[in-house]
C-alpha cells in the first residue's frame, strides 16, 4: 500500500506526524483500557478467589437525596450465601 513503506514516507514526510499521532492515540487507548481492567474495583478476574464483596454496599453516586445509604441493602445477589 502506498504511504505505508519507508520509501513512500521518505517521498511524503508530511505523513510522519499523522502516523505518530495515530500510534500515540492507539497506545494511550490501550494503556487506558489496561488501567480500567487492572485498577477498577468493579472488575473481578476470578470470582471464586476474589468475590469483590468489599464494594458491595459502597456508595458510588456523588449526591442523591432520595436514598438513605446507611440502611441501603445491595440488590446484587450474594454469592457466598447461595453456595
Amino acid at each position: 500500500m502506498q504511504g505505508l513503506s519507508f520509501a513512500s514516507i521518505k517521498k511524503h514526510p508530511s505523513l510522519i506526524p499523522l502516523y505518530f499521532c495515530l500510534g500515540a492515540g492507539c497506545l494511550m487507548a490501550t494503556l487506558y483500557t489496561a488501567r480500567l481492567a487492572l485498577k477498577n474495583p468493579d472488575v473481578s478476574w476470578n470470582r471464586k478467589v476474589d468475590p469483590n464483596e468489599a464494594y458491595r454496599t459502597k456508595q458510588y453516586k456523588f449526591y442523591n437525596t432520595r436514598i438513605d445509604w446507611k440502611n441501603y441493602e445491595c440488590p446484587a445477589p450474594d454469592f457466598e450465601k447461595s453456595e
